[in-house]
């Protein structure tokens, strides 16, 4: 029996679809579920992709369709250029314009509660988007925080820059608000954050070798990736980082990281909106918005060429 039961909180988005294949060929994981969200695309590209990638890659777990919007009305909605992922969200390479799969007829907050209240304390939810179908089953079922195993979140910046202001990462700052809800909530929370993202590339040498060892799925992998390591060529030299497998491989193999404890707040307003701020554990201040917050986690340190092994051994044995 597998040792993870998992729902794939996600917006793909390409590197969500490395990640969705890792999760999918891992033997330890149990893939219960694939909820999109807007975020790389629109909300009718990224789970119009995520059916793609389940009927392609042969995935049972089913899809359902999330958020489309920020949880708060005034937040607007911001989609990353088309540099980054392409027009199509994954990498403008030809996709159908109709599915085999359909989505499951829930919303994905709502697909969120009744999985987690089917398997209560198995559930680890491992979100690389927006937050906002976390925020939503909170808001709706405060409960599901105690029947949550763990949250894995791919999101915000800490102690570097970020990759959409100097100090928000894209995820945190697409909906803070919803980001807010999900570090302040009574689940553990682990963060996967820029610090950490950022040092694990994928070079051109590497991503052909996961194609060439991988066959069709991890070749079509390769494919829409194109788009998103030219992207990378002004930041990273022939190479690409891998957000979002590395909360997967967190996931499977937390021992190749290192965290720091205590609560976490993301600012929503101002030239800050969107950073994410630990208040460490055992440190005193003076009273603040931290006080009488759970404690979390955010990764600081990582083994970036054991993480890239992992992925790699990982999609290719299948």
């Amino acid at each position: 029996m597998a040792a993870h039961k998992v729902i794939f909180d996600t917006d793909p988005g390409i590197d969500d679809a490395m990640a969705l294949l890792f999760l999918h060929h891992h033997r330890d994981v149990d893939l219960l579920g694939i909820t999109t969200v807007f975020g790389n695309a629109p909300i009718e590209a990224t789970t119009h992709n995520a059916l793609v990638l389940k009927d392609r890659w042969d995935i049972a777990a089913p899809v359902a369709r999330g958020a489309a919007k920020a949880i708060s009305p005034d937040r607007p909605v911001r989609i990353p250029a088309a540099l980054v992922h392409g027009d199509n969200g994954l990498g403008n390479v030809p996709l159908p314009e109709t599915t085999v799969s359909q989505a499951d007829p829930r919303p994905a907050h709502r697909f969120i509660i009744d999985t987690v209240r089917a398997h209560p304390g198995e559930i680890s939810i491992v979100a690389v988007g927006r937050m906002s179908n976390l925020a939503l089953a909170l808001q709706e079922d405060p409960e599901i925080a105690g029947l949550v195993k763990d949250v894995i979140v791919m999101g915000g910046a800490f102690g570097v820059p970020g990759n959409v202001s100097p100090v928000a990462e894209a995820n945190i700052f697409g909906d803070p608000e919803a980001a807010d809800i999900v570090m302040t909530a009574p689940w553990k929370v682990v963060v996967i954050g820029l610090d950490v993202t950022s040092k694990t590339i994928m070079t051109r040498a590497m991503l052909e070798a996961l194609g060439a060892a991988g066959g069709p799925r991890a070749q079509f992998l390769v494919d829409i990736s194109q788009h998103y390591i030219d992207f990378y060529a002004r930041y990273v030299e022939n190479g690409m980082m891998v957000h979002d497998s590395c909360a997967c491989a967190y996931l499977v193999a937390p021992e190749l990281f290192t965290t720091r404890s205590g609560a976490i707040r993301v600012a929503s307003e101002g030239v800050a909106t969107g950073q994410t701020i630990l208040k460490p554990d055992g440190r005193y201040f003076p009273p603040g918005p931290w006080d009488g917050k759970p404690s979390q986690h955010a990764a600081f340190g990582i083994d970036a060429a054991a993480v890239l092994d992992l992925i790699h051994r990982t999609i290719t044995d299948a």
